[in-house]
């Protein structure tokens, strides 16, 4: 019995690639370049992608369960449906997919809306599957962290009504977790949606205040201008993903990334331990 991983090279896929085989699962991970594979031994590297239905029927072959990551790219959508088709032909019935929370109600979002696209799918297909929906990833936060830590600001817009940051470590183990479940379940058990969210739910002021209390200096938030969000992300990145991204940030700001109740105590369940904190993210970068 194997167990596919999709996007195995992602922070995500990685994570969940090292949980699996921590647990023992018998992993494949699909890579497009197979010299940038860095993983645990043991661990079935081949070499797919997922535009390419020759290469996803043989890399398909004898899997039981998948995990099904997509990455933000213009193309995302159309991938996710190739994947799923083949997976039908293949007789995969077991699927973990990581979507995203509110991917119903961020409908301008692209990727938000191609990710609920492809939960609407996954349920017309009659796939049995687990519907990963994780909030803001911490680890977003990395790629300011020089801002931060050398301007002694928090730029990330996130706004005011509060978003349930959790670790991306969290969320391979969770998918590792289901991704198990459902390979050793005696039948396909039906499908399922998780939010995956942190243990807090904080405000761009809220980030800055656990980032002035970490460090012993005031790291200022200076609110919520959309627009400079969109100019600085496309010095580093293409313009259609830098107005996504701006396009998400607005819908921080009137709608938050909110968890339902129950949300934080079903995942500590499904862990056996408490939700890594911003606060813990927060000191490990700094440190």
């Amino acid at each position: 019995m194997t167990i596919l991983v999709t996007g195995a090279t992602g922070t995500v896929g990685g994570y969940v690639v090292e949980q699996l085989t921590k647990r023992g699962a018998d992993v494949r991970a699909l890579v497009r370049d197979p010299t940038k594979a860095n993983f645990p031994t043991g661990v079935t590297v081949v070499q797919g992608d997922l535009l390419d239905g020759d290469s996803l029927r043989s890399a398909f072959a004898g899997v039981s369960t998948l995990f099904l990551l997509n990455a933000v790219v213009p193309d995302e959508f159309t991938q996710a449906l190739i994947a799923l088709n083949v997976a039908r032909e293949a007789g995969i019935e077991r699927i973990v997919y990581l979507s995203v929370i509110h991917s119903d109600l961020y409908v301008n979002v692209p990727h938000f809306a191609g990710k609920f696209g492809v939960e609407r799918m996954i349920e017309q297909m009659g796939f049995n599957a687990t519907i990963l929906r994780p909030a803001y990833f911490m680890n977003n936060d990395l790629m300011i962290k020089d801002v931060v830590l050398g301007n002694g600001v928090y730029p990330m817009p996130i706004g005011s009504k509060g978003l349930a940051m959790i670790d991306a470590r969290d969320i391979g183990e969770i998918a590792a977790i289901e991704l198990i479940r459902r390979e050793q379940a005696a039948e396909p058990l039906a499908l399922d949606r998780i939010n995956l969210v942190g243990p807090d739910t904080l405000t761009g002021a809220d980030v800055a205040a656990i980032w002035s209390d970490v460090l012993g200096r005031t790291i200022a938030y200076p609110g919520d201008d959309t627009g400079r969000f969109e100019q600085n992300l496309r010095q580093f990145m293409p313009s259609w993903m830098a107005y996504d991204m701006r396009l998400m940030a607005e819908r921080f700001l009137t709608d938050g990334m909110l968890p339902e109740d129950g949300d934080v105590a079903r995942l500590t369940r499904l862990l056996d331990r408490p939700l890594r904190s911003y606060r813990a993210f927060a000191a490990e970068i700094s440190a």
